[in-house]
């Protein structure tokens, strides 16, 4: 396998959590109208906060478990997603 394929591969590895991350942030900023706080931390930082965490999750999962994909390594990240946004937000002082 080249360089190429092996950029292909890590690149692909960390696309589902910097997509989610990407995901949360935007649908945080969207959710002031409905109650939940705006967050006092920039759009681009909570997409590199999510980012960051999403993909250590994922390399954890690959260690834990020795493959890519697991259906617990994906539940895990959606919840630490979640639950980092939830914070940045400051949503449990409502």
């Amino acid at each position: 396998m080249g360089l190429y394929e092996q950029l292909i591969h890590v690149l692909n590895f960390m696309a589902p959590a910097w997509g989610l991350a990407l995901f949360c942030a935007i649908c945080a900023r969207g959710m002031t109208r409905l109650g939940l706080p705006r967050a006092a931390w920039r759009v681009r930082t909570q997409v590199w906060v999510n980012g960051v965490l999403g993909v250590a999750v994922l390399l954890a999962g690959l260690l834990l478990w020795g493959v890519d994909g697991k259906m617990a390594t994906w539940g895990a990240l959606v919840l630490a997603s979640g639950t980092c946004q939830w914070l940045m937000c400051q949503a449990w002082r409502r």
